[in-house]
């Protein structure tokens, strides 16, 4: 179960950061995960230090984390600083579309809608010019481009267009978008209330698909030698794993629930019977524990060893049977 309360995210981003510590050529997913975390039990202080630490390690991605580095100070008072590491980003001009889009919303976050708006504009010149393909993280960029234009009462331009297209909710954007739908909030009236709830819903789905940072969801997969050798050593587990060809069925039926909820970022996780050992141990735990193995699919997709669901129909199905996806566990059967 994901974290929910303050205490709850304070516990699992010190794991993560036990985690890092024990796998130190993953800690910067890992660090980024336990700042978001710390984040969201309002333990900016020590996000900022993660950050921090993470910005002296020379990292992969120094722009991203720069980015939430300003948007995390800002939130809990220190604005010149956030500053100064947004007008850093801007004048870096990075090719990623996260950090702009992290910035630009830490702008329109605090009020600051004509900056906010010039952000927005410049990643998009940057990264959709005319007639490039677009992607989930340039199609988000305009997404919060429109939303901020909308707010100023700009008229809908091309990439507005291209943005009301793309997007594919069962609320139009400019509904979504409509600076007159905090009226509602206020209203006496049920109706409109229940409208309102439904509008702000769909905006939060659009709105997880968009996350720069977002949480890996991925299920275990074990090949079949380690299946065999995993329940050699701790037949209790049989109950999890009857064989390992309903193994395989179980993984890809988990992961179309999950997509028809709405879940994104889906993924697969390859695990060794080695590797789950030694996660069992760090843990202190029985590796014959079945709670165990949905922690140990949650800290190797944390690490960044997640497989992303599903693949293209052509490409080999993940299942490493060596056919194509869509004539292997892809089919509609």
């Amino acid at each position: 179960m994901r974290p929910d309360t303050p205490a709850e995210h304070i516990a699992e981003a010190e794991r993560l950061i036990r985690t890092a510590a024990r796998y130190p050529e993953d800690q910067e997913p890992l660090l980024l995960q336990a700042a978001a975390h710390l984040e969201l039990a309002d333990a900016r202080e020590r996000a900022s230090t993660l950050y921090d630490q993470l910005l002296a390690a020379e990292p992969a991605d120094p722009s991203l984390i720069k980015a939430l580095q300003a948007a995390n100070l800002w939130a809990y008072g220190h604005e010149p600083e956030a500053r100064a590491l947004i007008s850093g980003i801007r004048a870096a001009a990075p090719s990623d579309p996260a950090p702009w889009e992290v910035i630009a919303e830490a702008l329109e976050a605090h009020d600051e809608l004509e900056a906010s708006h010039e952000c927005f504009t410049e990643a998009a010149t940057l990264l959709a010019p005319d007639n490039a393909p677009l992607t989930r993280a340039t199609t988000a960029l305009l997404t919060g481009r429109h939303r901020v234009r909308r707010l100023l009462g700009l008229p809908h331009d091309d990439w507005d267009m291209v943005a009301d297209t793309r997007h594919i909710g069962p609320i139009p954007l400019d509904e979504l978008h409509d600076p007159k739908r905090i009226w509602a909030l206020g209203s006496d009236d049920p109706a409109e209330l229940r409208a309102e709830i439904a509008r702000l819903r769909a905006e939060l789905g659009d709105r997880r698909a968009a996350l720069s940072r977002p949480f890996p969801v991925a299920i275990l997969h074990w090949p079949a030698r380690e299946l065999a050798e995993l329940l050699t050593s701790y037949p209790t587990l049989s109950a999890e794993y009857p064989s390992h060809d309903a193994h395989l069925a179980q993984v890809e039926a988990s992961l179309r629930t999950l997509a028809a909820s709405g879940t994104t970022n889906l993924g697969i996780v390859t695990a060794s019977v080695p590797s789950y050992e030694a996660f069992a141990a760090s843990e202190k735990t029985s590796p014959s524990s079945p709670s165990l193995l949905v922690e140990y699919a949650t800290t190797l997709a944390a690490r960044g060893k997640a497989t992303p669901w599903p693949p293209q129909t052509t490409s080999p199905c993940w299942c490493t049977s060596g056919k194509p996806y869509a004539e292997c566990h892809g089919t509609s059967e």
